[in-house]
């Protein structure tokens, strides 16, 4: 009985250490602590869910550690990239579908074609003006958001507080130069199942 305490305190000190606030966001949701409207458990939840995700996309081919992203929002699975074959994206997004407490999967996997420096610096130059435009924007809670960018298309994924917001984030991305279409999977607070008090 006398061991309860600090066994309570090294699972406190375990757990917060997992559940910092940082800047790659909560346990690699990409979305904040301060900011997040969804409870620990819920962000809890969604981080296993990715990481059972990204564990069982690396034992199918180890090359995807690298050529898929994947997104946990609210039991909703978002998987971007590159692959090889339609049948590819086919399993990823089956896959999706398998994991426990999935909501929905959104597969916007791309097929590889022929690397292009010159597009792949684009996409980059692009998704860091988007970035810098959410941070300098006191109306959008940047930290919210994550951003991919494939053939100058941005796909935006996160948590606005309100409608204004998010019509505000659907905006700087189209004002960003070279833009052709902005693909967005940006929930409301007050669609989350479960949210903070």
């Amino acid at each position: 009985m006398k061991f309860k305490y600090p066994t309570i305190l090294l699972i406190f000190i375990y757990l917060t250490g997992c559940v910092g606030y940082s800047s790659t966001g909560v346990l690699g949701t990409g979305v904040s602590i301060a900011m997040d409207p969804r409870t620990i458990g819920t962000q809890i939840d969604d981080s296993l869910m990715q990481k059972n995700l990204r564990a069982k996309l690396i034992l199918m081919d180890k090359g995807y550690l690298l050529n898929i992203k994947t997104k946990v929002l609210d039991g909703r699975i978002f998987i971007t990239g590159k692959v090889d074959t339609v049948e590819e994206k086919l399993k990823i997004t089956k896959l999706g579908w398998e994991i426990k407490g999935a909501r929905s999967v959104k597969n916007d996997l791309k097929i590889k074609e022929e690397f292009n420096f010159k597009q792949t610096a684009k996409d980059v130059l692009i998704t860091s003006q988007l970035r810098t435009a959410l941070i300098t924007n006191k109306k959008i809670k940047s930290a919210n958001y994550d951003i991919d960018t494939y053939k100058k298309i941005v796909y935006i994924y996160g948590i606005s507080q309100n409608e204004d917001e998010r019509a505000e984030v659907i905006n700087e991305a189209r004002q960003v130069l070279d833009v052709e279409d902005v693909v967005t999977s940006i929930f409301l607070v007050e669609d989350l199942r479960v949210v903070k008090n």
